[in-house]
This record gives structure tokens, C-alpha cells and sequence, in this order.
């Protein structure tokens, strides 16, 4: 059924193409039978549950930000299959994002060009929109807004973060996108720094006793020290933990034509061409946190063997985004189910049991038999 749907929606411009199933998804939320009939079809096994950043998810497959970026549909996502939901990027002050057309598809790689710019109607308007949900659970990814001058950047974040601190399940400092002119540069850890103690003082004033779990989201582009520098932040902040990766801005090893990348022009690549880069930041925020940060895991996860590989490489969780658009509707629980299998056939009886486990013998080589 997708494959015909997609053939349709991909005659499409893109970004005309997800505002349409965003219509559909806000449709099935706004009628409570839909989401639970499509809550039944994505019943997930308890072999995935997964208990991470003070929650408990059914599952570790979750969406990436960037595509529900308004929390208009988070109640239908999660009715898919997904354990979770991260909404954003939002900004502290609504913003248009940039010109159209900002969104290109590399079908021949399955891959996107985006450079969105952070388009979304603000923090508060996010968080109005959460207060409603029906259980579902959501990661709000903050980001800075365009127009907030670099001397006005850590108050522009601890705005966002004190919108949405009572209602995110989790909250994401976004210092990765490409998009948003000098913001890859606040990955340095001296300038990350003080936006990560504002924002975390932020979210503890908001909740005291309980804080939102703090995350922060980098680039596969980072060089390796500079990746061992933002972990060595995280830890001594006391973050819960690191989204790896977002979007790259390289655009080697391409199916898809040079001319035809060159014309689409600036953006974050995403999808199977990241993968590896990805993995590579997984493994390497591992070894030096010492297992000590939840990892989040994204960037090019299209199947289950490709988030079984991120699992055993450190990560708690996973993210898909292109691999959605691609794969469809029913990738959550595709994802799932295969993690399932592959667990079980590793002699794991949960998913979340081999996290971290690569380059350790097999579980069921531990298993005795009387």
C-alpha cells in the first residue's frame, strides 16, 4: 500500500509531501478510534520496552526531530509504533525558517537535502500543544532562534527551555544543524558550555526534585576530538546524555548525480550516506563516557540490523527520520520486531540487554544447559 502512496507523494515537492501526511496524521489524532486502531497494529513486544532517562518506552525506535517539528501529531506517531517522539527543532520566538524550495529528496541514495532554518511557531506554542497528549512520549529539541545575536544566544535557548521544561519528557540542545548561520560553531566546547549550565539550571528551577532529563544534539562532521571534547562537557555537567548524530554537510559517495546535488544547493544530508559517520560517533562517545551518557542514536537507521549495530555500539536508543519518509508508516514496528529477532537469536531476552555489547561474546555463549 505505501509503495503505491509514496509514488504519489513523491510527484510531489517534497516539503508539499509532508505537509500532506502531516494532515493525515493530525486527522487520525483528532479522532481518538483512528489512533487506537492503529495503536493495535503497532502493539509492541515486551522484549523491546526499554527503561532510559526516568522513562519507560515501549520501545527504543523513536522519530527524530524535524518531523513533527510543531507537536501536531505526536499522539498518531507514537499509535505507529514509535517508543517516543522528538519534537522541534523550536525556537524561543516563532520564525518562518528559510526560503522555499529547502527540502530535496536523493532518491537513488535514499537520502534528503533539508535546509529548513528551524521553521516552527515557538517554544510555547510547542508546549500548549504537548499539554494535550495522550500519554505519548516526547523529547522537545530546542535550537537557536535566527534573529538572537550571539551575545542574546544563551538566553534565547533558556527561554525555550523553560517553555517547554514542566511538559518535554526529555529536552535536546541543538547545536548541529547546518542551517542556522554560526550555530555548529557553539559546539566548541567552550561555548557550549555556558548554554548547557543556563539550560540546565533552567529545567532544574522548573522541576525541582524531578529535572528533565538534558541531552545535547552534534554533527557527524565533527573532527574526533572535538566529539571527545563536547562528551568531556557532557559528563562534567552532569548531561543524561548525547543525540548522535544530525544531518551532514558532506556529499561524497553519492549514487545521485553531481549536478543534481550541486543544484539542490546548502543543507544537512540525512539518511544510509551519514550511517557510517554516525556509528563512528556512537562507538566513540561510548569509549569515552565510559557507558556513563545515554546515547541516542540517528542518522541513516532504515532497518533493524542498522539499529541492532548502533544498540551494540553504545546506543539506548534510536531514531529514524529519512528512513520514515522512505520506508513508511510501518518502519517503527518493522524496526522493532526485526530487533526482536535479532536479540533473541543473540541469546538477549531484551533488546536494551545488548546495549553496549560490541566486541563482547555472545550472550547465549554465557547461557549454561543442565
Amino acid at each position: 500500500m505505501y509503495p503505491l502512496l509514496r509514488s504519489l507523494l513523491f510527484r510531489l515537492p517534497p516539503e508539499l509531501a509532508h505537509e500532506i501526511a502531516m494532515a493525515g496524521l493530525r486527522v487520525a489524532q483528532a479522532v481518538p478510534p483512528i489512533c487506537w486502531a492503529l495503536e493495535r497494529g503497532a502493539s509492541s513486544e515486551p522484549a523491546l520496552e526499554t527503561r532510559v532517562l526516568g522513562l519507560t518506552l515501549r520501545s527504543p525506535v523513536g522519530l527524530a526531530a524535524g518531523f513533527d517539528k510543531n507537536a501536531f501529531a505526536v499522539d498518531a506517531l507514537v499509535a505507529l509504533g514509535f517508543g517516543f517522539v522528538e519534537a522541534g527543532t523550536v525556537t524561543a520566538r516563532p520564525q518562518p525558517g528559510n526560503p522555499r524550495p529547502r527540502l530535496f529528496r536523493l532518491s537513488a541514495d535514499r537520502a534528503l537535502i533539508n535546509r529548513m532554518g528551524f521553521n516552527n511557531h515557538g517554544a510555547a506554542a510547542a508546549a500548549i500543544r504537548l499539554a494535550s497528549r495522550r500519554g505519548a512520549v516526547v523529547g522537545v529539541n530546542i535550537g537557536k532562534t535566527k534573529l538572537a545575536t550571539e551575545a542574546e544566544t544563551e538566553d534565547d535557548f533558556a527561554a525555550s527551555a523553560r517553555a517547554v521544561a514542566r511538559i518535554a519528557d526529555y529536552v535536546v540542545v541543538n547545536v548541529s544543524s547546518p542551517n542556522t548561520p554560526g550555530l555548529r560553531d557553539l559546539q566548541a566546547a567552550t561555548k557550549l558550555a555556558p548554554i548547557l549550565k543556563r539550560v540546565r539550571r533552567e529545567l532544574d528551577a522548573a522541576k525541582a526534585g524531578s529535572p528533565t532529563p538534558l541531552l545535547v544534539k552534534i554533527a557527524p562532521d565533527l573532527a574526533d576530538d572535538d566529539v571527545d571534547a563536547v562528551t568531556d562537557v557532557a559528563l562534567e555537567l552532569g548531561l543524561d546524555g548525547i543525540v548522535a548524530t544530525n544531518t551532514t554537510v558532506r556529499r561524497d559517495g553519492l549514487r545521485t548525480p553531481d549536478s543534481d546535488v550541486q543544484a539542490m544547493g546548502a543543507g544537512g544530508l540525512s539518511g544510509p550516506p551519514v550511517a557510517a559517520r554516525a556509528l563512528d560517533v556512537v562507538r566513540r562517545v561510548r569509549t569515552r563516557s565510559g557507558g556513563k551518557l545515554v546515547i541516542v542514536a540517528a542518522g541513516g537507521i532504515e532497518t533493524a540490523k542498522d539499529a541492532w549495530d548502533r544498540i551494540r555500539a553504545g546506543a539506548s536508543l534510536v531514531q529514524v527520520y529519512t528512513g520514515f519518509v522512505y520506508g513508511g508508516p510501518r518502519i517503527a514496528r518493522d524496526i522493532g520486531r526485526g530487533l526482536v529477532v535479532l536479540a533473541r537469536a543473540a541469546g538477549y531476552a531484551n533488546v536494551s540487554d545488548a546495549v553496549g555489547s560490541e566486541g563482547t561474546a555472545p550472550a547465549r555463549a554465557c547461557i549454561t544447559r543442565s
